[in-house]
């Protein structure tokens, strides 16, 4: 969970779920109040859309958003594995708190955010476009949805060729422009 100040001082409670393999956002909330069922909403919102074949890891701080009665409850129910970051396990919960920074400096702040309303809208853009169409440097370019649902194999190579393609291209370019004034020679291409 994270806090976002609206303009008039008010505070809108952020709730969201990243899956720590694809980096994938699977749920989220925006709540106007901090109340357990808000992070338990967005949890079931999470368990009913994954595709893990065995009781899901829930990776957590200590905060009081994630040790309720609510969400006890669905650990209980056996829907979750619930960890503390750094204390059971050796795993922090930075993954979602990277993409929270992402979200607010490079989004939200530079943005009106006057209502819940508004919030939402900007949220469920990013997130769209977080999980759909910004590829993702330690995936070698495939996105988030890619690696979750296992589709872009082939992404990695298709770019380092592309890449090749636009170094030649560019390599080409340049030795074809000449200025008029030097004589254009045609240097042997790099060993």
């Amino acid at each position: 969970m994270t806090v976002i100040r609206l303009l008039d001082g008010s505070k809108v409670y952020l709730h969201g779920v990243i899956d720590n393999f694809s980096r994938r956002i699977l749920a989220w909330h925006v709540a106007l109040h901090n109340r357990a069922e808000g992070t338990a909403t967005v949890l079931m919102q999470a368990v009913k859309g994954s595709m893990a074949a065995t009781t899901p890891m829930l990776v957590v701080d200590g905060g009081s958003e994630n040790y309720n009665s609510a969400v006890d409850e669905l650990i209980g129910e056996g829907s979750l594995r619930r960890v503390l970051a750094q204390t059971e396990i050796r795993f922090s919960n930075s993954m979602i708190e990277a993409f929270w920074r992402s979200l607010k400096h490079q989004w939200l702040f530079l943005n009106t955010l006057d209502s819940k309303a508004a919030v939402e809208r900007l949220v469920a853009f990013f997130v769209d476009a977080h999980n759909s169409q910004l590829p993702h440097s330690a995936f070698d370019g495939q996105t988030p949805d890619e690696m979750y649902f296992g589709v872009g194999e082939t992404i990695p190579e298709e770019l380092a060729e592309a890449r090749q393609q636009a170094v030649q291209a560019r390599l080409e370019s340049n030795r074809a422009m000449s200025c008029g004034i030097c004589p254009r020679s045609n240097p042997p291409p790099p060993a």
